[in-house]
């Protein structure tokens, strides 16, 4: 029993002491490792919240491209949404001169014709009427004729009056002047003179009317068929030609640009259909009146298209240079960041390591350069690429 009672305060000094041995090692290497964390100088953080600054590494920086803040020239350019039309200027609806039935077209829709090529004929009532008309005063003017060379050799051999050759000669010149009248009533038709000869040479009459183009260009709407009855100026027409030559850009422009617009000057015009081509013109017609629900003023302009590319109806864009070039300070587009906020800000940096955010005040934007109203002067360093970035990265410090 003595034994055992000895055994165990053996056992309990020994932990005693272990428990000592250890306590001392733990002591020890705490007090080096507060040694060592007071050896190490304090981390300073790289982004500065209050003076809105961010400090970069030389590697970081090897990231950025820095570039100057420059004077650049701005064209002053309004632009604005519309639509192609046809120029109307040169949008002709052909309508026969006379009523009649169609008889034969000539001309489909999208076909090219040249002035003076017969678009359709019809058959002509009243054409057959004026050529009745002429047969007869040939007729009569013949007769007449006749008569006074009749008289007149009487006369002569003495057994006719001169009263009646000078009746002769009167009605003679009566029935010239009712044929010269004939021939006009059918020349109004659009016959020649050589056409007007024959049907009184042959005697035959010929009811079928010639309506010619008026213009050259394309067939873009047709209703005319044969058997059609047609008249003077009931819409709508047979045949609608067009000039495709040029075109109209027709666009409503805010209310508050409409001071800035003139007659002349030049357009740059751009659809969907064709991303990579601009269109030239230049402006004809400024309305006369705003539009009391949009508050917008017409605009329009005649548009270049020798190859006939542009449709009507087509969506288009356009931009005017309303006044000459601006000298302002410019940055590159990627060098100004739209935050959170809506406000417009550039990084600029006086030693390429340390940036500070500025707001700036943005104009127009051309050529992948922004034009800078306020906030920056010419020749101070802003970070291009690399602007995302720390606007990102100041942002994260802000809500972290």
């Amino acid at each position: 029993m003595a034994f055992r009672i000895k055994l165990a305060g053996i056992t309990a000094s020994i932990a005693a002491a272990s428990a000592i041995v250890a306590g001392v090692w733990v002591l020890t290497r705490a007090n080096e490792l507060g040694s060592a964390k007071a050896a190490q100088p304090a981390a300073v953080s790289d982004v500065d919240i209050a003076q809105q600054a961010i400090n970069v590494t030389d590697k970081q920086a090897d990231g950025f491209k820095i570039m100057p803040a420059e004077e650049r020239a701005f064209r002053v350019v309004k632009q604005a949404v519309g639509s192609i039309d046809f120029n109307q200027n040169m949008l002709v609806q052909v309508f026969t001169p006379n009523p009649g039935k169609i008889v034969d077209t000539f001309f489909n829709v999208g076909e090219t014709v040249n002035r003076g090529q017969t678009l359709f004929t019809i058959d002509s009532p009243d054409l057959l009427q004026a050529e009745s008309t002429l047969l007869a005063a040939a007729g009569v003017l013949e007769l007449q004729t006749r008569t006074l060379t009749r008289v007149k050799q009487l006369l002569k051999t003495g057994g006719g009056a001169q009263k009646d050759v000078d009746q002769a000669t009167s009605d003679q010149q009566t029935a010239e002047g009712n044929f010269k009248a004939a021939r006009d009533a059918v020349r109004i038709f659009g016959k020649t003179d050589e056409e007007i000869d024959r049907i009184v040479a042959d005697r035959k009459v010929d009811s079928i009317l010639i309506v010619p183009s008026p213009i050259s260009g394309q067939i873009v709407a047709r209703v005319a068929a044969p058997g059609l009855y047609v008249q003077p100026g009931n819409a709508p027409s047979p045949y609608t030609l067009a000039d495709l030559s040029t075109m109209w850009m027709v666009a409503n422009v805010i209310e508050t640009d409409a001071p800035a617009y003139r007659i002349g000057q030049p357009v740059a015009v751009s659809v969907p259909a064709y991303p990579n081509q601009v269109f030239r013109g230049h402006v004809t017609t400024l309305g006369l009146n705003i539009d009391p629900t949009t508050h917008r003023q017409l605009v329009r302009s005649v548009i270049d298209d020798p190859e006939h590319k542009l449709r009507a109806g087509m969506l288009a864009g356009f931009s005017i240079e309303t006044e000459g070039p601006r000298q302002s300070v410019a940055v590159p587009a990627n060098a100004v960041v739209r935050e959170g906020d809506g406000t417009m800000t550039v990084w600029v940096t006086p030693d390429r390591r340390r940036f500070e955010r500025r707001t700036v005040v943005v104009g127009i934007t051309q050529d992948d350069w922004c034009q800078i109203l306020d906030g920056l002067k010419p020749g101070e360093l802003v970070a291009s690429t690399g602007a995302i970035f720390l606007s990102n990265k100041f942002a994260t410090a802000v809500t972290g």
